[in-house]
């Protein structure tokens, strides 16, 4: 199975104990760190600024620095009469990027961004559903349906005995994020389909996208909510550098190292992250059944890829 990060598939991807240097760990642990960090730094970033200037200012830039960083690599967009490519990531930019920024961002307003980071941890369990529709290599085996069944049930428990008493401000927020990592989902869809390009040219093409397509935002921004002050504006630029621009480098040096499906278990490491980070800088804290819905997704990810591990 090909990861959603890159087409770019090398080796055993789960022979990690004789092929994975310290290196490769200390990379591994940044760049979990780099997403991770989107969590709290947004926390920061909503109690001031409205998501329709924190979307625009993270992406614009992100693809800055990264269209520098491109350009001194010596290399370029593809032409606009390559469809494929322009399809792709015009797909990767809208759905893929923009919308799952926007709809995070809005529900970190109610929640918490431990529990936050806790809900996009369900995006390999849409992606297998996704991957089983789209290409006939990705088929849900019988391991994999107990897989999923498993990790949607941790989902349920995360969004609590809200979902069944009505739909309350914090509900509604748990489900903009999960929105967000179902388009996060169908953004690995695109990725696997898409053409092969050099590893910085397909970012830089869907940021820029994302960038674009953001600049609407700005024109329904209510600017009785801006309050921002200096540890808002750091954060949004925090947001930008860090955890995409930075990432987006530090993935490429890790992909040319090791492989996607080893990127791919960052998915494990971030929420587990983002709880620390939520601890020590927010001091908040998760009830029993959060941990144990954590514990289900985590089961139910294993599950469904576990027949496919065995297979390679």
């Amino acid at each position: 199975m090909q990861s959603r990060l890159s087409p770019r598939q090398t080796g055993n991807p789960f022979n990690m104990s004789t092929e994975r240097s310290a290196a490769d760990w200390g990379l591994f642990l940044l760049l979990s760190a780099c997403w991770a960090s989107a969590f709290a730094m947004t926390k920061v970033a909503v109690d001031g600024l409205p998501a329709s200037l924190i979307i625009p200012g993270r992406l614009i830039s992100a693809a800055v620095i990264l269209w520098v960083v491109m350009l001194v690599r010596g290399e370029r967009l593809p032409p606009f009469s390559d469809r494929a490519s322009w399809l792709a990531i015009l797909g990767m930019g809208t759905v893929g990027t923009a919308v799952p920024f926007y709809v995070i961002t809005l529900g970190q307003k109610s929640i918490d961004s431990s529990l936050a980071a806790l809900l996009i941890s369900a995006a390999p369990l849409f992606t297998a559903v996704l991957a089983h529709l789209r290409f006939e290599d990705e088929r849900i085996t019988q391991t994999k349906v107990v897989g999923l069944v498993v990790g949607f049930a941790g989902v349920a428990l995360l969004l609590g005995p809200d979902a069944l008493s009505g739909f309350d401000v914090q509900l509604g927020a748990q489900l903009f994020v999960l929105v967000g990592a179902f388009c996060y989902a169908v953004n690995s869809i695109i990725a696997r389909g898409a053409p092969r390009l050099p590893p910085i040219v397909l970012p830089v093409g869907f940021l820029s996208v994302a960038a674009i397509s953001s600049l609407p935002m700005i024109a329904i921004t209510d600017w009785n909510e801006v309050s921002a002050g200096t540890p808002q504006l750091l954060c949004v630029l925090g947001l930008g550098a860090i955890s995409t621009a930075f990432a987006g480098i530090l993935l490429m040096h890790l992909v040319a190292r090791t492989s996607a499906t080893f990127i791919a278990l960052t998915g494990y490491v971030i929420p587990v992250m983002s709880a620390v980070l939520g601890y020590f800088l927010f001091r908040e804290t998760q009830s029993w059944n959060a941990l144990a819905a954590f514990l289900l997704i985590l089961a139910g990810v294993w599950l469904s890829q576990r027949r496919a591990r065995r297979a390679r």
